[in-house]
C-alpha cells in the first residue's frame, strides 16, 4: 500500500480555509472545544480496531502494545483536557504594584491560531493525535501530516479525521518530503514537529522565514547508566523491556548502556535472560515484538553489527524486517553505533570505573531526550547532567504521567507538551491591564509634576 501525495494546490486551499475559519472565532468558545474533544474520543473508540489492525499491518504491533503505547495514551490525554480545560483557560489574576493604582492585571490564554503538526512513523497514532488534543483544547485549527512509512495507519487516521471534523478545522495531508516542503511554504501560527534532529533543523529554518514558533520533539542517544550498586535483576528487567518496546524504535528508548565494570558481566547475563522472558526462546515468533519499519532502516541497523562483538542476539531476517535484541561489547566510542541514534533493538556497551567518568562521558555529548540511571546516586547524576526527561531505576515511564511535561532540551528538542503543557504550548498567554476611568492620576503625564514623589513609588 502506498500513500499518494496531496497536491500542492489542495494544501494551499486547506491552509487558506483554516486561516479563514480561525478568524471567524468559532474555535474560541470553550464549549466548542469540549465538543470537539469528545468527538475525537468517540471517533477513536469507534475506530479502535481499525487503528490497532493498521498498526499490526505496518509494524507488527500487537493489540496489547498498540493499546498501551498508543490508544490509551491519547484517550487519557483527552480525558485530562476535558476535565481541566475550563480551569486551564480561565484568566489568571496577577498582582498590580501601587504605582499602577487603580489598574488591575491578569493573564488571558488565547489560541495561537492555525497550526501544522508533522509526526513520524514509530508511534503514528499517539504522536499525531496527542498534539492534536492540545491544539483543539487551546482553540486552534490543525493540519495533520502523518508519516508515509506507515501507510495503513496514516490512511486510517485520515479517514477518522475526515469523518469527525470539517477540513477547515482539522485536516489530514499525506505524502513524502515533497509534501513537507509544500506544507512548510505556508504560514502558520505554530509548527509542531516530531522527528530527527536533522529534519528538525529543516523545519526550524522554514519557520524562521515567517518567525513562526516551533515545538521540536526530537531524539538523540539516551544513555542508560548502570552503577556498581544497582539492583541488577530489576535493572535488567526494566532495561530489557524499555529496549524491546516497539523493537527499540522509540525516541526515549535507552540507546546505549554505560555500565560500571564491576557489574558488566552480571548485567549482560541478566539481560540475556530477560530478553528470553519477554520474547521467548524464538523472538521472531513472539507476538509482542514489533518489526523494523522498512528495509532501509533494517540495513542501517544491521550495519551496526560490525562496530562491536555480538555477545547476545544477532539473529536477523530481512524478509520479515526482524532483528533480535542484540548486545554489542568492545565498542569503540567513535564508531557509528555510538555516534548515531540507533532507533532499534541494538545495545552497545561502554564501561566506566567511576561516577565522574560516567558523567564526563554523558555531558561531553549532545543533551539527550531521556536519561536513565540505576543505582544509589540518582540525585548526584541528575544534578550534574541535563536531559529532556529522566527516570531513576526505571526506563520509559516518565512519558506515562500526563501530569509531567514531555520534551527535549538542546539537540533533543525544544518546548514540551502533555496535559496542561499541551494546552499552554498551543496558547499565547496575553498580559492584560484594565484601568478604570473614575480616577486618572496626573503624575505619569508630562511635564511630570511632583516627580520626586513619583520616583519614590517606582
Amino acid at each position: 500500500m502506498a500513500i499518494a501525495n496531496t497536491p500542492t494546490e489542495q494544501i494551499v486551499k486547506i491552509a487558506a480555509a483554516q486561516r479563514e475559519y480561525f478568524r471567524s472565532g468559532e474555535t474560541l468558545d470553550i464549549a466548542y472545544r469540549l465538543t470537539a474533544l469528545k468527538a475525537l474520543k468517540a471517533a477513536i473508540l469507534k475506530h479502535e480496531k481499525a487503528l490497532t489492525d493498521a498498526l499490526w499491518v505496518d509494524l507488527h504491533k500487537s493489540y496489547e502494545e498498540a493499546y498501551l503505547t498508543e490508544i490509551s495514551i491519547v484517550l487519557g490525554e483527552i480525558d485530562n483536557h476535558i476535565a481541566n480545560l475550563r480551569s486551564w483557560a480561565a484568566s489568571v489574576h496577577r498582582p498590580t504594584p501601587l504605582k499602577m493604582f487603580p489598574s488591575r492585571s491578569r493573564i488571558v490564554s488565547e489560541p495561537l491560531g492555525c497550526t501544522l503538526i508533522i509526526t513520524p512513523w514509530n508511534y503514528p497514532v499517539q504522536l499525531l493525535l496527542n498534539p492534536l488534543v492540545g491544539a483543539i483544547s487551546a482553540g486552534c485549527t490543525a493540519i495533520l501530516k502523518p508519516s508515509p512509512y506507515v501507510p495503513t495507519v496514516s490512511k486510517a487516521i485520515e479517514e477518522i479525521i475526515a469523518d469527525t471534523f470539517e477540513a477547515e478545522y482539522v485536516a489530514t495531508v499525506q505524502g513524502n518530503r515533497d509534501v513537507n516542503t509544500a506544507l512548510l511554504a505556508e504560514r502558520y501560527d505554530l509548527i509542531f514537529f516530531t522527528g530527527s534532529p536533522a529534519l528538525g533543523r529543516t523545519v526550524m529554518a522554514a519557520a524562521a522565514k515567517n518567525l513562526t514558533p516551533v515545538v521540536l520533539e526530537l531524539g538523540g542517544k539516551s544513555p542508560c547508566i548502570v552503577d556498581y550498586d544497582a539492583d541488577i535483576a530489576i535493572a535488567a528487567r526494566r532495561i530489557a523491556w524499555g529496549k524491546c518496546l516497539n523493537a527499540g524504535q522509540t525516541c526515549i528508548a535507552p540507546d546505549y548502556l554505560l555500565v560500571h565494570s564491576a557489574v558488566k558481566d552480571r548485567l549482560i547475563n541478566a539481560l540475556r535472560e530477560e530478553f528470553k522472558n519477554l520474547l521467548g526462546e524464538n523472538p521472531q515468533s513472539a507476538k509482542h515484538f514489533v518489526r523494523i519499519v522498512n528495509e532501509r532502516a533494517f540495513d542501517r541497523l544491521v550495519g551496526y553489527f560490525k562496530d562491536g562483538d555480538i555477545v547476545v542476539g544477532g539473529q536477523t531476517d530481512r524478509g520479515e524486517r526482524f532483528i533480535e535484541p542484540t548486545i554489542l561489547d568492545n565498542v569503540k566510542v567513535d564508531s557509528p553505533v555510538m555516534q548515531e541514534e540507533i532507533f532499534g533493538p541494538i545495545f552497545p556497551v561502554v564501561t566506566f570505573e567511576s561516577t565522574a567518568e560516567a558523567l564526563n562521558f554523558v555531558t561531553s555529548r549532545e543533551k539527550p531526550l531521556a536519561l536513565y540511571y540505576f543505582g544509589g546516586s540518582g540525585k548526584h547524576i541528575l544534578r550534574h547532567t541535563s536531559s529532556g526527561g529522566a527516570c531513576i531505576n526505571d526506563t520509559i515511564m516518565h512519558i506515562a504521567n500526563e501530569n509531567l511535561p514531555f520534551g527535549g532540551v538542546g539537540n533533543s528538542g525544544m518546548s514540551s507538551y502533555h496535559g496542561k503543557d499541551s494546552f499552554d504550548v498551543f496558547s499565547h498567554h496575553r498580559a492584560v491591564v484594565t484601568t478604570p476611568t473614575w480616577l486618572d492620576l496626573p503624575f505619569r503625564y508630562m511635564p511630570y509634576k511632583l516627580f520626586s514623589l513619583v520616583k519614590k513609588l517606582l
